[in-house]
């Protein structure tokens, strides 16, 4: 036992892409402005949704709720990434890793799980479009909501104290830009097979089965639309669940990526990118998805805007 914990370190070293100083300043660039656009683009979305009464439906309730996610998903990230590019010592406290890889875990399993919820609501609202107020009544979409937060947090919980216990003899480095499962694995000094056939099985549980679930809907969902008499309604269908897939494929496709492929020495500077990908710019992209292919959304942010002017 002793020996166990005299191998926590009490700072890690998140390498990023120190061996390439040259890079430090464009990733910056890129890293502050995604982050920016995710805080001001996610905002929007989330107000817009309040304030205006027409959007006080499931659908963007969903939305709302994907919308707060993605702004604590980045903020649990980026803050340090950029704090440590900058920095000639880029560091993170044994805490704060702690800290990134839980909040971090959890709101990627909620969102593997929310955007799953959503596309239920979408096959409701076009293939059972006379019971759709029946079914997708507030209290199931609070119940579904919160089922998606408390799995994410719970799988968290358990992820992230099976690495955490896993000795690490006094190794610092992480490379990686983020504490995240399994990069910290590289770390530990022992076999870790049983830990990555853990991960495994629980990423099938949250990103294999959600996403089997959701191209089953759609398959339904694309049948339902095709036998919509109306040209507009076709387009005005495939418009909004467009958006949706375009979001699930981007979160998903590197996800999956990252958590189940097998680990290969060759594939880390691959994985980092990915991982950015799934942590940085899928958050931001997700508020322009839905906002320059939603009609419902422009609208409300011109009413809003057209209230805003009115007052003054």
């Amino acid at each position: 036992m002793n020996w166990i914990n005299e191998s926590v370190p009490q700072e890690f070293i998140l390498l990023g892409f120190s061996d390439r100083p040259w890079l430090e300043l464009p990733l910056f660039v890129v890293f502050l402005f995604s982050y920016i656009l995710t805080i001001f683009g996610n905002l929007a979305i989330i107000l817009v949704s309040r304030l205006d009464s027409k959007l006080h439906t499931p659908m963007y309730f969903f939305l709302t709720n994907l919308s707060f996610l993605d702004l604590c998903y980045t903020t649990s990230t980026v803050p340090q990434m950029l704090v440590n590019i900058r920095n000639t010592r880029k560091v993170i406290s044994y805490g704060g890793c702690v800290a990134q890889l839980f909040i971090f875990l959890a709101l990627g399993s909620t969102e593997c799980l929310l955007l799953a919820v959503m596309s239920f609501d979408r096959f409701v609202a076009i293939c059972r479009p006379l019971h759709y107020s029946i079914i997708m009544h507030q209290r199931l979409c609070l119940q579904l909501a919160a089922a998606s937060w408390i799995s994410g947090f719970s799988n968290s919980v358990l992820q992230s104290t099976w690495t955490l216990q896993m000795p690490l003899c006094g190794h610092q480095e992480v490379d990686h830009f983020f504490c995240e499962v399994p990069a910290l694995l590289k770390l530990v000094c022992v076999d870790t097979t049983a830990n990555e056939a853990e991960i495994f099985f629980i990423s099938v549980l949250f990103l294999l089965i959600p996403v089997t679930f959701i191209l089953i809907s759609y398959g339904f969902i694309v049948q339902a639309v095709l036998r919509i008499q109306s040209t507009e309604g076709q387009r005005k269908a495939f418009g909004t669940c467009g958006s949706h897939l375009i979001v699930v494929s981007l979160f998903y496709g590197t996800a999956i990526y990252m958590y189940l492929q097998p680990p290969s020495p060759a594939s880390k500077d691959r994985g980092k990118m990915v991982s950015l990908f799934y942590g940085i710019i899928t958050p931001m992209l997700n508020p322009l998805i839905y906002t320059l292919r939603n009609k419902d959304v422009k609208g409300a942010f011109k009413r809003l805007f057209l209230r805003v002017l009115i007052q003054k």
